[in-house]
């Protein structure tokens, strides 16, 4: 089993308050739940109006396919014209080797 993990940290356009920030972050995580039935959360800059950090994990059973899913959310925020990413982080967990 491959558990795949990214985080990462979003630059928002235009925020002017901590509301505005929470109901483009509240989007873009509901769009990609819907799309790519993952987990996925805010994971950090809570308090900050123009940044946010954005964790996701996925389990498959290749790497390949993990990184593949990890990919096609990270090409999907990047599309979002709200968001800009900033940093990118990629792990992946290997547990119960056969």
């Amino acid at each position: 089993m491959i558990t795949g993990i990214c985080r990462i940290e979003l630059i928002l356009f235009e925020v002017n308050s901590l509301k505005e920030k929470r109901m483009i972050i509240k989007s873009i995580i509901g769009r990609i739940k819907a799309k790519f039935n993952i987990s996925v959360s805010e994971v950090g800059a809570h308090d900050l109006w123009g940044r946010s950090a954005i964790g996701f994990a996925c389990v498959s059973t290749q790497t390949k396919h993990a990184n593949q899913m990890l990919n096609n959310v990270i090409s999907f925020i990047e599309r979002d014209g709200r968001v800009e990413i900033i940093t990118q982080d990629i792990e992946y967990v290997s547990l119960f080797e056969e």
